[in-house]
């Protein structure tokens, strides 16, 4: 199995870096050869969207490091989501009843500073062998609840056509009816790779729908370049779904956050997912607090429409799963049957449930 080379189209070193940005103090200072965290990696078309002169530009916050990521909290680690605990055959993450992720590759085509999956990415594990993949498959064959299977990572799409192809024919052999959702950043980080010989053999496998799963964070990410990539999973009847990650300093802004949502939309992309984001060690700046993400929530579900809104969610500590988080409208049942809520404008209204003598409208 392998990946993909793009070394001649990233920029990997802190002077490569230094002759895009003049460097802040808190960027300067991160210790750009420690193996032990996530390097720098920004591929040459997400760079040239960022804004050089503007250090707290919303792309750059999101790639460059910064020496903020050394700090420690006490609730923070490395695995927040428990998925070790959860691991079957090493790189089978079984955590959800109904599916199930598989760890692909540690390698991405963009390392982003808020990354949850630290204790993998870029580790040098490389594109999972032949027999974790055909453990993970027998795995699946064997759990029939499992009805959808996540290909993650890393990113999948790092990975080259070939091997790409037999790993999804693994799967399919023994569950033809198994959805699978490719996650991945690359429409973003890397539109040139989506192409059309890509397409065309992920189509082979129609046995069972694909979803791809794509994360835009800022409505500058959504390039002519990236749209034309999702567009052609689209146009052959692969449906794309955006995973937001809310990010201070990014996107913790209700315009921004509306502008993004009615783009994703316009350009056929459903917002899945407004994540706030994992207790992971290093990424506390990035973070935004709570209380501040339900006031977006509450505030875009007045702007925006059913279609274009995402689930503001939560995915909790110690393998605790995705909960939603919403400003909640029910107050209370005054009484019997009527309950009392509360609309967007702070108006409150009222709901009567039916009468509890329903016999005349029981079937015989």
């Amino acid at each position: 199995m392998r990946a993909i080379q793009y070394t001649k189209t990233m920029i990997d070193t802190k002077e490569q870096l230094m002759e895009r940005l003049t460097l802040t103090a808190d960027e300067e200072a991160f210790d750009y050869t420690d193996t032990a965290t996530l390097p720098l990696k920004i591929p040459h078309h997400f760079m040239e969207l960022i804004d050089a002169d503007d250090p707290t530009d919303p792309l750059r916050r999101q790639v460059v490091p910064s020496v903020r990521e050394s700090e420690r909290e006490e609730m923070a680690s490395l695995d927040p989501l428990a998925e070790v605990a959860h691991s079957n055959g090493g790189r089978l993450i079984h955590r959800y009843q109904s599916r199930a992720a598989f760890l692909t590759t540690d390698v991405c085509a963009i390392h982003c500073r808020h990354c949850f999956r630290r204790r993998f990415t870029s580790t040098a594990q490389g594109v999972a062998s032949q027999e974790e993949i055909d453990a993970a498959a027998r795995y699946v064959e064997t759990h029939r609840q499992i009805t959808e299977l996540l290909f993650t990572g890393g990113d999948v799409l790092t990975i080259a056509d070939k091997a790409l192809e037999a790993m999804i024919r693994a799967f399919r052999e023994r569950r033809p009816d198994l959805v699978i959702r490719l996650c991945t950043r690359v429409p973003a980080a890397l539109p040139s790779r989506i192409t059309d010989d890509l397409i065309a053999m992920i189509k082979r496998f129609d046995t069972a729908p694909f979803f791809v799963m794509v994360q835009f964070n800022h409505p500058r990410e959504l390039t002519s370049e990236a749209i034309g990539a999702v567009a052609r999973f689209i146009d052959n009847g692969i449906p794309a779904m955006n995973q937001t990650v809310l990010l201070r300093g990014v996107n913790d802004d209700v315009d921004v956050l509306q502008q993004l949502c009615n783009m994703l939309v316009f350009n056929r992309i459903k917002p899945y997912y407004l994540f706030q984001g994992d207790l992971v060690e290093g990424t506390a700046h990035l973070r935004v607090p709570i209380k501040r993400g339900l006031e977006l929530e509450a505030e875009l579900r007045k702007r925006l429409s059913g279609l274009a809104m995402p689930t503001y969610a939560v995915d909790l500590p110690q393998g605790g799963g995705k909960v939603p988080l919403t400003t909640n409208h029910l107050i209370k049942e005054v009484r019997q049957g009527v309950w009392e809520f509360r609309d967007f404008d702070g108006e409150r209204r009222y709901y009567c449930d039916p009468p509890t003598d329903q016999s005349s409208s029981t079937p015989h």
